[in-house]
C-alpha cells in the first residue's frame, strides 16, 4: 500500500492534479497496486484566509509518505515567492530532496519548434542539483527604498551537494544505459564552480564507460537549440538547472508536457508538472493535464510500478503523435478532463 501525499494548490493545479489522479487510479486498478491519498490544504487561499503558511508538523508527517503528488502554487493576490517558498521550497529543503529529475522528450515532431528535429534528436534528462545554490536564501538587502540599496544573494556550493548530484547523474546514465554525461557550469566566470569542475572530473574517473563532456551555460543553451541530439544526461546546479529546463520544455513541446520529480533516493521524494499555476485559467476546465499525468508517470517509476509508468508514458506518446491531443496547450480542442479520459481510454487499450 503507497502513502500519497497530494497538494493541489493554486490556479490549476487542482485541475490538472485531478486527472494525474484518475489516471493513477485507473492503472492501479488494472496493474493491481493499491494506495491511499492524503489530501493537504496548504496553498495560497489557505495563506488569505488562514495568514498561516504551513507549520512545521506538514512537513514531519510528510516523512511518513511515499510520494508526494504537487499541482502548482502562486498567486497574484499574494506576495510574488512567499507561498511557493514556504511548500515547495519547504518541502525540497526540509525533506533533503536533493535531485531534481527533468527528462526532456520530444514525442511527436510537430510539437518541436526546431526545424528538422525528430523525436530520436530530442531524448535528455537534466540532473539539477536542488538544494544550494542562490536557492538557499543566503543575503539581504541593505537601505532599502534609498540610493544607498545594497542586495546580495550568495551562491552556495558544498561538496556533499556537488559530489552527490554528479554521482547521481552517472549512476542514472549507468542505469538508463546513456552513454555520455555534460556538466554545465560557468566556471571560467564564477570561480566558486571550479568546485563543479573538479569533483565532475574525480568522480567521473569511477565511470570509464561513460564519455564526459562541459560546457559553460551560455554554449549549452546554443547547443540545445542548435544540437540537442548531443545531450543524453546533464548534470548542473541548482540556478542553471532550473533555466536551461524551461528551455528543454519548449524544446519538447511547451511547458504542458514537461513533468519533474523533486528526489531523495529511497526516501519521500515530490512528483510535479514544471508549469505554473496560471490562475487566468483557473476553474475554466481549460488546462492541459499531460504534464500532471506525467509526473504521476514518474512517481510510479520511482516507487517501483514501472509497468504502469511505461503504460502512462505509452498512451501519452500516442495521443500526441496521432495528433488526437494536436498540442500541449489550452488549444488541444479537449477540456481538462477529457484529456484525462483520452489517457485512461489509452491505458485500457493496453490490457
Amino acid at each position: 500500500m503507497y502513502k500519497i501525499a497530494v497538494v493541489k494548490g493554486d490556479g490549476i493545479g487542482p485541475e490538472v492534479v485531478n486527472e494525474g489522479l484518475k489516471v493513477l487510479k485507473s492503472v492501479s486498478q488494472q496493474d493491481g497496486f493499491k494506495y491511499e491519498v492524503t489530501e493537504y490544504p496548504y496553498n495560497s487561499e489557505y495563506y488569505l484566509t488562514k495568514k498561516e503558511l504551513p507549520p512545521e508538523s506538514f512537513f514531519e508527517e510528510l516523512k511518513k509518505f511515499d510520494a508526494i503528488y504537487l499541482g502548482a502554487i502562486g498567486d497574484p493576490r499574494v506576495e510574488p515567492g512567499l507561498v511557493e517558498r514556504a511548500i515547495i521550497a519547504g518541502i525540497r529543503f526540509k525533506l533533503d530532496l536533493y535531485i531534481n529529475l527533468r527528462p526532456i522528450k520530444l514525442y511527436a515532431e510537430h510539437l518541436c519548434p526546431l526545424k528538422d528535429k525528430k523525436p530520436e534528436d530530442i531524448d535528455m534528462i537534466v540532473v539539477r542539483e536542488n538544494t544550494e545554490d542562490l536557492y538557499t536564501g543566503l543575503g539581504g538587502i541593505f537601505k532599502k527604498g534609498t540610493q544607498d540599496e545594497v542586495a546580495i544573494q550568495e551562491m552556495v556550493f558544498t561538496r556533499k551537494g556537488t559530489e552527490r548530484a554528479i554521482r547521481y547523474a552517472f549512476e542514472l546514465a549507468k542505469t538508463e544505459k546513456r552513454k555520455k554525461v555534460t556538466l554545465v557550469d560557468k566556471a571560467n566566470a564564477i570561480r566558486a564552480m571550479d568546485i563543479w569542475t573538479r569533483t565532475f572530473e574525480e568522480v567521473g574517473k569511477e565511470y570509464p564507460d561513460i564519455e564526459k563532456d562541459h560546457n559553460y551555460v551560455d554554449a549549452a543553451c546554443m547547443w540545445m537549440i542548435k544540437n540537442p541530439e548531443w545531450f543524453e544526461v546533464i548534470v548542473t546546479n541548482n540556478i542553471f538547472g532550473d533555466i536551461i529546463t524551461d528551455l528543454g520544455a519548449m524544446l519538447q513541446g511547451g511547458m504542458g508536457i514537461a513533468a519533474s520529480g523533486n528526489i531523495h533516493p529511497g526516501k519521500v521524494s515530490m512528483f510535479e508538472p514544471i508549469h505554473g499555476s496560471a490562475p487566468k485559467y483557473k476553474g475554466q476546465n481549460k488546462a492541459n493535464p499531460l504534464a500532471a499525468i506525467s509526473a504521476c508517470g514518474m512517481m510510479l517509476d520511482f516507487l517501483g510500478e514501472k509497468k504502469s509508468a511505461a503504460k502512462i508514458e505509452k498512451a501519452i506518446e500516442h495521443l500526441l503523435v496521432t495528433k488526437k491531443i494536436k498540442s500541449v496547450g489550452t488549444d488541444s480542442g479537449y477540456s481538462t478532463s477529457e484529456i484525462g479520459d483520452l489517457v485512461v481510454n489509452e491505458i485500457l487499450k493496453s490490457k
